[in-house]
């Protein structure tokens, strides 16, 4: 099988255990599928159904960026040099973003444009596209009107007609974590990441090439080559969420987590603790409104009194229930 990313144990790109629904699909712009009833748990998307035409080619380039960025607009990409480092899409948004729990897109068409509280402003689908470009893949923004900006938004297009439009799907948000009324341990989540991750991510966190150099079986955790500060993946709460939803890969299936919610929140803290790892210099921290900061973004300044390390590691009902008393509402 071939492989994704992610945190912790070996991980793979393969089909989901989902079940099947679908219809016949032959408009180039108008798309459909049905959606199974709710005794059926996940929508599977089948990729035979892409349409004949300009905006099919279009769709499965998509796919195809989603599956492997790093070979086309990596460092060394065929079709222009946009990302830092050479991680693929895929390696956070699992099964080009349809896996469930796991970051998923099928709904990103459907709610874009939307106000982002990080960047203070509401932002089309492509910018949030280039807000990933530069974060978590360290690089600079596609051009707007590029042939893989448009290939992103036909994809994501595409996989927006398999869900229901009046509901949400399962597996659509990860599933959330029960704060422990402790902090999270990143010496604990160490003794975790050695035992559930290392196999896969290294025992310093570097990954693993594939044969040639030109992308990762399994991607760096930290370092130059990982994502920056200020990537979702570096807040210990997003961090832990998917974990819990999808690692280890081979002890947990959708929906039904294996790591408790304890040990995936003393894992995000390990792997993501500053003090010891290192990581590519962001350009800004962003949050411009500091009342909607996420209460497990840890750079100030804050709109409460809980100090810096509280709010990367918590313990975090404490910071809920003070915003709550001051009539803010706490993002997590």
């Amino acid at each position: 099988m071939r492989s994704f990313i992610v945190i912790c144990g070996i991980c793979c790109w393969g089909i989901a255990m989902i079940s099947s629904c679908g219809t016949a699909v032959t408009g180039e712009t108008n798309a459909t599928a049905l959606v199974q009833p709710d005794s059926v748990s996940y929508i599977n998307i089948d990729t035979t159904l892409i349409p004949n035409g300009p905006f099919g080619e279009s769709v499965k380039y998509g796919r195809e960026l989603m599956l492997h960025t790093a070979r086309y607009i990596g460092p060394d990409g065929s079709a222009g040099k946009f990302l830092g480092n050479k991680m693929n899409c895929t390696n956070c948004h699992q099964d080009a973003g349809t896996k469930a729990f796991s970051f998923n897109l099928m709904s990103s068409h459907d709610n874009y444009p939307q106000y982002r509280a990080r960047e203070g402003k509401v932002l089309t689908l492509a910018e949030r596209v280039n807000n990933c470009v530069m974060r978590p893949h360290n690089g600079k923004p596609l051009p707007l009107d590029s042939k893989e900006m448009v290939a992103f938004l036909s994809y994501f297009k595409w996989i927006s007609t398999f869900v229901p439009k009046d509901k949400p799907f399962k597996g659509a948000k990860n599933l959330h974590l029960t704060f422990p009324d402790i902090a999270a341990n990143p010496e604990n989540g160490q003794a975790l990441y050695q035992t559930n991750c290392a196999r896969c991510h290294g025992p310093n966190g570097e990954g693993q090439w594939n044969a040639d150099k030109s992308t990762y079986v399994y991607p760096p955790l930290w370092g130059n080559a990982a994502y920056q500060p200020g990537s979702s993946m570096h807040r210990v709460i997003k961090q832990a969420e998917w974990l819990k939803n999808n690692m280890p890969y081979d002890k947990v299936t959708p929906g039904k987590p294996f790591l408790s919610d304890k040990e995936a929140m003393d894992i995000a803290a390990f792997v993501n603790n500053d003090k010891i790892h290192s990581r590519p210099n962001p350009k800004n921290f962003d949050y411009p409104h500091i009342a909607e900061k996420a209460i497990d973004y840890d750079h100030g300044p804050f709109a409460d009194t809980f100090s810096m390390a509280q709010h990367k590691f918590g313990p975090y009902q404490p910071i809920i229930d003070y915003w709550k008393a001051k009539g803010l509402k706490p993002v997590y």
